[in-house]
């Protein structure tokens, strides 16, 4: 009878459906954050962000989320799970990009007026560091590793490489015409810039320190997303986004979503890119399969979505 109820009981576990993952968008004019279930697609809550939110970054494990609110001087952390602020930390200046080291802290911010990088204590959300960069850094990223900070100098043409243990500024790599979103490859082997002013990706190689190819794209790109082999870039003025292949960087298509998008992001296992389209007010699904949208989801007003905002669950 014993075996028989644990059976039982082990059988309801494993038909209990596993929490999706999350997309936090964050919309700057609405000051808010829109938390999507990616399951279901819809939102399932919205949390106030005073000072124009605009950044956003998950940590790898799903516990925390990290806010930049440009307007506000402020970096907002959340506890991911409870949807509750831990902390807002001042930080002056104008926070716009932020990254989160795959151990879950520190935080990166990037202070677009300050021309620095400062580094936050996720727990207690004191600053424990900063390091001067390039003119205006925006995006950042960090290797799965966690050896190595990538900033995005937009006014600079460049991007700075960051030693993340003594956060010190290893090199400053020419790119192209202000560059604004940055990703890493899965590997920590080659870094993307989308380039707003020359309308191009910089394809940068980490080990040897200099851009090996640049890939002609849409207008105003914004943000790059990396799936199956592929990359999605937002092209802001043409309310498009531009994939190409990551091998041959050969063009695969040009996909019509809403209206200036911008923050953009695969899911973990590469199904679907999330595109946040600041003036639709949509999040779009993109089926990486046939570069299609299969979903247009309604957030709040503006959404930017800029950085990491996919929240993992679960396994």
């Amino acid at each position: 009878m014993l075996a028989w109820c644990a059976l039982l009981a082990a059988l309801l576990l494993a038909a209990q459906p596993a929490r999706a993952d999350e997309a936090f968008i964050t919309s700057q004019p609405a000051e808010t954050l829109s938390v999507v279930d990616l399951a279901t697609r819809k939102v399932v809550a919205t949390l106030p962000i005073s000072g124009k939110p605009a950044g956003i970054a998950v940590s790898v494990d799903g516990a925390r989320a990290f806010v930049t609110s440009p307007d506000g001087k402020a970096l907002t952390i959340l506890d991911a799970a409870s949807r509750s602020v831990t902390h807002r930390v001042d930080l002056g200046g104008g926070p716009l990009g932020v990254a989160v080291h795959p151990s879950g802290s520190p935080a990166y911010v990037a202070d677009w007026y300050q021309h620095r990088i400062k580094a936050v204590d996720a727990a207690t959300g004191t600053v424990s560091g900063e390091v001067a960069v390039g003119q205006s850094p925006s995006g950042l990223a960090v290797t799965p590793d966690g050896a190595l900070l990538i900033s995005a100098d937009r006014d600079s043409d460049a991007v700075s490489l960051i030693d993340t243990k003594t956060l010190t500024r290893l090199a400053s790599i020419p790119v192209g015409a202000r560059p604004f979103g940055v990703t890493i490859d899965a590997a920590g082997a080659r870094a993307y810039t989308a380039n707003v002013a020359s309308n191009d990706v910089s394809i940068i190689d980490l080990k040897a320190r200099k851009v090996v190819a640049s890939v002609k794209v849409g207008a105003r790109p914004y943000a790059v997303a990396l799936a199956k082999g592929l990359a999605f870039v937002t092209d802001q003025y043409d309310s498009t986004v531009t994939v190409f292949d990551t091998d041959t960087l050969e063009k695969r298509a040009t996909i019509s979503v809403g209206d200036y998008p911008e923050g953009i992001a695969a899911s973990r296992d590469g199904a679907f890119v999330y595109v946040a389209c600041w003036e639709a007010n949509t999040l779009e699904i993109i089926d990486t399969a046939t570069l299609k949208v299969v979903e247009t989801i309604p957030v709040a007003d503006g959404p930017r979505a800029f950085g990491a905002f996919i929240r993992r669950t679960g396994e």
